[in-house]
This record gives C-alpha cells, structure tokens and sequence, in this order.
C-alpha cells in the first residue's frame, strides 16, 4: 500500500501561486486554473503528497471558475474543515497526509450525482493522465476514470 506523505521537497519546488494556495490557505483567481478546462481522462492528485483526489469522471463544468468535483477519489484523502473566513461559513477541504489548502466543499452540485460540489484550486492539483496512470503507481484507480454515466 502506497504512503503518502507531506512532502519538503515537493514543497520546495511549488511555484510561488502553488505555494500560496496549499501552503498559506490561498485562493486562485476564478478562471485562472490550468485545469479548470482540462477535459482529459485521469486523476488529480495533491501536488504535494501525491495522495489520489479526484477521478476525470467525477469533474463537471459548474461556472464557477474553479474545477469542480462530485466526490473524492479517495474520501479517507480528503479532511474537512469549518471555515469562517471572509464573512461567511464554509467548509474547507484539506489532503489528509499532505495537508495542502485544496479549496471547499458546498452542497449545491448534481443532485443526481450526490448533490455536491467540491471546488478545487488548480495550483493544489497535479493531473496525471490516465495512459501514465499504471506507470506513475496509480494502476488501481484506472477504473475510475472512464465516465460510465
């Protein structure tokens, strides 16, 4: 079983947008993401642990300028926090082993999908594609990654 683990060299090599983000709690500027418009089949992984998140198939397009996501990968990779930044109540959503800021969790998605919506900085993400998916050690999830709805 893979251990995933937050890691200082990883860390060390996060863009200064990257670092903010995971590092300091930061937010993207909607619309800015690299994979807002990815469309590829894969997953996305924490930039920093490399812990497994989010599978292409679980991504949709909700207009709010930041990828979004149905359900975790993985959910035991995900922690969520009570976030009451900016004025408002909000739940946070952490990587659990490599504790990067990866964005916040509403209940307003799909309700045909589970009704959630968790919306994801793309400076917390690395998109592996599924072709690389055996060979980067993530063989187990290529079976999420087809959209079988």
């Amino acid at each position: 079983m893979t251990r995933y683990t937050r890691d200082p060299d990883a860390i060390a090599r996060l863009s200064p947008e990257e670092y903010r983000v995971t590092q300091q709690s930061g937010t993207e500027r909607p619309g800015t993401g690299k994979l807002l418009d990815n469309k590829e089949p894969g997953i996305y992984v924490d930039i920093v642990s490399g812990e497994p998140l989010f599978a292409s198939s679980d991504k949709f397009e909700s207009g709010c300028g930041w990828p979004s996501f149905t359900k975790p990968i993985e959910p035991a990779h995900l922690t969520e926090l009570r976030d009451e930044s900016l004025g408002m109540v909000r739940t946070e959503v952490r990587s659990t082993h490599g504790d990067s800021h990866l964005g916040h969790v509403f209940p307003d998605g799909p309700q045909d999908r589970g009704g959630l919506r968790y919306c994801i900085n793309s400076a917390s993400l690395r998109f592996i594609h599924r072709d690389d998916m055996e060979a980067e050690g993530y063989g187990d999830y290529i079976d999420q990654v087809e959209d079988v709805r």
